[in-house]
């Protein structure tokens, strides 16, 4: 008989709890009746959300490894919420958060590695897979309805309605069918062997040429945009307000 793998306790990290309250502290700084508040407050608001957001989603998928048969996550701290465990901190941290100031795109930046022998069926590595971007069109939903509910101050409410879209961004991003991505992820383990092996060495990789290709081909960032604001709209977005917060964060680099 295997050995009982103990279930440790895991609570949330210290470093979680902070970036939330970062993010709380953007929204408050955008009731300050002063530009340079507002700006402040939607860009911290916007960049602290969007940590909080990868922390939830590199969660869902360890949530999910462990309850499909993966346990060692637990050992790995990835039940923790912990920023520092789901990657190293130029690609979980810098890169991305310069794409995303640069152009409001949110690359893909964090990892969980799962032990994928130890999960139960190609249903549940499937499961493992789908789980993070779940977590981001949750969270979105989430802001929509509250921002809907409340109807806060507009500088808040339009810095929370930009990120709010970029969880969608992120949702429709991490499901496109492209090794390295989640939306991989979820069809692979119904592949060859052989189209499996060729996509796992390009993988690496794939992430950064999509963003290269979403900057360069403007039709493409277009389209992206398109589908992931209709998107935000059926969960009870606000377009105008994405925009108006859209405005706000980017007026930051002037």
């Amino acid at each position: 008989m295997a050995p009982r793998v103990s279930r440790l306790r895991s609570p949330v990290s210290p470093i979680f709890l902070v970036l939330v309250a970062l993010a709380v502290a953007g929204g408050a700084l955008t009731l300050v009746p002063a530009a340079g508040a507002i700006i402040g407050g939607t860009v911290l608001l916007v960049l602290a959300g969007w940590a909080v957001s990868l922390c939830l989603h590199e969660f869902s998928h360890a949530l999910t490894a462990d309850r499909c048969g993966d346990h060692s996550v637990r050992a790995l701290g990835y039940l923790t919420l912990d920023i520092r465990r789901y990657a190293n901190i130029g690609l979980t941290l810098v890169l991305p958060l310069l794409f995303l100031l640069i152009g409001g795109i949110p690359l893909p930046g964090g990892a969980v590695w799962i032990q994928r022998a130890s999960l139960r069926s190609r249903v549940a590595i499937s499961a493992v897979s789908l789980a993070g971007p779940l977590a981001n069109l949750v969270l979105a939903a989430a802001i929509a309805i509250a921002v809907a509910i409340t109807d806060p101050p507009l500088p808040l409410a339009a810095a929370l309605s930009f990120l709010g879209l970029i969880q969608v961004l992120t949702f429709v991003l991490n499901l496109l069918p492209i090794p390295g991505l989640d939306g991989w992820g979820v069809i692979d383990p119904y592949l060859p062997y052989t189209t499996r092996a060729s996509a796992a060495r390009i993988a690496p990789y794939a992430p950064f040429v999509i963003i290269l290709a979403l900057f360069l081909f403007r039709p493409a960032g277009e389209l992206l945009a398109e589908v992931s604001a209709s998107l935000y709209t059926l969960l009870g977005g606000d377009r105008e307000l994405v925009v108006d917060g859209n405005i706000q964060f980017a007026r930051l680099l002037g």
